[in-house]
């Protein structure tokens, strides 16, 4: 399969690395050919955008793919641009990953149909296709990060905020070759902090889907959130999480501090609160920069 690469530049966003591996960080900008069959069984062919982040002095790094959430007005998902998340993105380069941060088909750059929508009233949501059809782009995207000749393929993190959350809860169900660990900031679907503040569409029926994902899941995760997230509220995660470990998936729940009026964005707006964990539960598995 072939693979346009739009982009090459190098850095100068970030100040935490040091001079020598700041010069030789380098952003990537590709156009991956995504073939997908949404919930109705009709096919769609698309370009997904992806960038990349890499130390172009390391000759292979661990890979680590972060996903976006999603927002509620067509307007705001359209106005999204190409997603880059390029302060934790620099990070997690300095720990030595190679990022790889996908704009999903229905956002942004990329562009074309919704096919992540929910469907259902706010009583009864139907969450897991939309979270499955992000999961199924994501594999496009592992397969091209594990064929990159700087990566090492058996060594790889799933990342993702929100909606990206779910979406990662739903690939660590898929125990993905070479994937050695996931993590889920804020992870859901159906909020509205301006609405229905802390009280989300269907927590029950997402609750459930959770629980059907843990029943296969046995990629170890670290699930985050935030005490005073409006889109999710304080409990609903918790009972979330509880639900997707019953079946046996190995993961951990992190109460992170409040942030502001709203920390459902703690993973760009407050990373001092979770570096610390995130840090040491990459530790676990080897990831040391």
């Amino acid at each position: 399969m072939e693979y346009l690469k739009a982009i090459v530049i190098t850095l100068g966003f970030a100040p935490m690395l040091a001079p020598a591996a700041w010069a030789a960080l380098v952003e990537e900008v590709v156009r991956l050919p995504v073939q997908l069959v949404d919930r109705d069984g009709v096919s769609h062919q698309h370009t997904l955008t992806l960038t990349v982040f890499r130390d172009d002095a390391r000759a292979r790094s661990p890979f680590m793919i972060v996903n976006h959430g999603r927002s509620g007005a067509v307007e705001r998902r359209a106005g999204m641009g190409r997603v880059r998340y390029s302060a934790n993105a620099g990070y997690f380069v300095e720990r030595g990953f190679a990022v790889f941060v996908p704009t999903r088909i229905g956002y942004g750059v990329t562009g074309g149909p919704d096919l992540e929508q929910s469907r259902g009233p706010c009583h009864d949501r139907d969450f897991a296709p939309g979270f499955d059809i992000a999961a199924a782009q994501n594999l496009v995207v592992i397969q091209y990060a594990k064929s990159q000749p700087f990566v090492d393929a058996t060594r790889g993190v799933l990342v993702g905020q929100s909606v990206g959350g779910a979406t990662t809860v739903a690939l660590a169900a898929q125990n993905i070759a070479g994937v050695s660990a996931a993590i889920n900031f804020a992870g859901g679907a159906g909020g509205n902090p301006a609405g229905r503040p802390n009280d989300p569409c269907s927590p029950r029926t997402l609750a459930q889907t959770y629980a059907d994902y843990g029943k296969s899941a046995r990629t170890p995760m670290l699930w985050l959130y935030s005490e005073n997230d409006l889109y999710w509220g304080k409990t609903h995660p918790r009972l979330w999480f509880e639900r997707y470990k019953a079946n046996g998936a190995p993961a951990e729940f992190v109460q992170l501090p409040a942030h502001g009026e709203d920390g459902h964005s703690s993973f760009t707006r407050n990373p001092a609160a979770w570096r610390p964990q995130v840090e040491r539960f990459l530790k676990s598995f080897g990831y040391t920069h």
